[in-house]
């Protein structure tokens, strides 16, 4: 069942690398277009320990909970779940309601008004929701020209609720002041947060250096973090394996691709080894940097370790393999999936698709095995996603195929997948290259009518309004 080892080696020996060895040496094998279609396997990647700041679902559960102090002791009396219910119902609705007058207070503060002895006068009992609820309110009414007023009015909140009877922040409203910090763009402020948990015994982790890399990285100060981090003693860095994942994991998402081969660099000196989550971000940051000679290598080295390839190392290898023209040993590959016990999911057959319509010379056979393809993972039921129809609209326009490419767009319509506007844009702009004008208007048209993107009209080239 090994991939790589024993049967599987050969698998790879025969499919992958011999046909990595004839473009090793051709940058255009990447073309301009390396960025495109390769960010959905990046975002699938980085779902696996989702770290992004959730503004609606961030441990708003746990707070709650631990606020209200709720026990689930007796789960299977209906009346007491009930009274629990309408319990957490009501104290959360409290805390939405001393949230607004919280925040009614803070857009009064300037010259004159005492703000931290209104707050006192409301008698609130200060809990980790009210805090969220405050925070984010704050953080979501923040632009370019407030910026700094919101990071004053979030500091003083935060300090005034810290000091309250019965309460004290957690990592969890540290965090929510370092979002706030970082859209304000206040760094060393959010670095002396850092500190300050630290100095309380608050363990740093990995969404803690998410929201640092994030924001740092921007800076030109992604390798003054990483460095914190990798020395840090009070870095909680699960769920990963080691504090060197959850560094890896969060470089991918801003893309800091040279900075991860450093970082893994560092993570070998140390005597960590590697697993399938450090060999997928490191395959991803190989190809984005057009390194297909140390690609292959670390298939073999994987292979060597024991590791059989997962579902995200099967979605990079499909891209690779269709991207690089290669639609045989693709499809072998995905053939190869099955017989490991392994089923290809809509993102498989999707990337797969998307790699052959991105080759840029796309003939008749090839579309001919996207479209087997694509019918193959009907049949299986496996429903085609927006990027899977966006995909086979593309190959049909770049194959000339426009009245195909028409239709698509009506078939997906017709199973209830709802074009985006990406798939609007990918038929409209070839269709105008074409010079078929007449057609992209009645796409146009069509999309308007169903009351769609209006608002991003002007973005298709050469639209312009009666």
């Amino acid at each position: 069942m090994n991939f790589i080892g024993q049967t599987g080696r050969k698998v790879v020996a025969d499919i992958i690398v011999p046909k990595f060895s004839r473009f090793i040496c051709s940058r255009s094998f990447f073309g301009d277009d390396i960025d495109n279609g390769f960010i959905q396997i990046e975002d699938s990647l980085r779902g696996i320990h989702k770290l992004d700041f959730d503004l609606t679902s961030l441990e708003e559960t746990n707070d709650v909970e631990s606020a209200s102090s709720f026990k689930d002791e007796d789960d299977d009396n209906k009346s007491r779940l009930g009274r629990n219910f309408s319990a957490r119902n009501r104290f959360c609705d409290t805390a939405q309601i001393n949230a607004e007058k919280v925040l009614q207070i803070l857009q009064q503060d300037g010259p004159g008004f005492n703000t931290k002895s209104s707050l006192d006068e409301l008698q609130l009992r200060v809990s980790g929701l009210l805090v969220r609820r405050v925070l984010l309110g704050l953080l979501r009414t923040i632009n370019g020209a407030n910026k700094n007023r919101c990071a004053k009015l979030g500091y003083k909140f935060f300090i005034w609720s810290g000091q309250q009877e019965n309460y004290k922040h957690t990592t969890s409203s540290y965090h929510l002041l370092m979002k706030i910090f970082s859209e304000s763009e206040e760094l060393k402020a959010m670095w002396r947060l850092v500190d300050e948990m630290t100095e309380k015994g608050l363990p740093t982790t990995a969404r803690t250096f998410n929201i640092l890399i994030c924001t740092c990285g921007e800076a030109g100060l992604a390798r003054k973090v990483v460095e914190r981090f990798i020395k840090s003693k009070s870095f909680n860095y699960r769920p990963f394996r080691n504090s060197f994942n959850a560094i890896l994991h969060s470089l991918l998402a801003v893309r800091q691709y040279k900075l991860i081969e450093w970082v893994y660099q560092q993570m070998l000196g140390e005597g960590y080894c590697p697993n399938i989550l450090t060999y997928n971000i490191l395959m991803c940051t190989k190809f984005r940097l057009g390194k297909l000679d140390q690609f292959h290598r670390l298939l073999d080295e994987m292979g060597r370790d024991g590791f059989s390839p997962d579902f995200h190392t099967y979605n990079i290898l499909l891209h690779v393999l269709g991207k690089g023209d290669k639609p045989l040993a693709a499809l072998n590959l995905l053939n190869h999936m099955k017989e490991v016990g392994i089923d290809p999911n809509v993102l498989h057959f999707t990337t797969l698709i998307d790699g052959l319509s991105r080759a840029g010379n796309l003939d008749a056979c090839e579309l001919s095995k996207a479209q087997l393809i694509f019918d193959d993972m009907i049949v299986k039921g496996c429903l085609p996603n927006v990027f899977t129809y966006n995909s086979m609209i593309r190959g049909f326009c770049m194959a000339g195929k426009y009245e195909e490419a028409s239709c698509m767009l009506k078939e997906m319509e017709r199973r209830g997948c709802n074009p985006n506007f990406l798939v609007y844009s990918t038929l409209v702009g070839n269709l105008r290259n074409a010079g078929k004008l007449m057609e992209a208007h009645e796409v146009i048209r069509h999309m308007v009518e169903k009351g769609k993107y209006f608002h991003l009209l002007s973005k298709l080239k050469g639209y312009r309004r009666c």
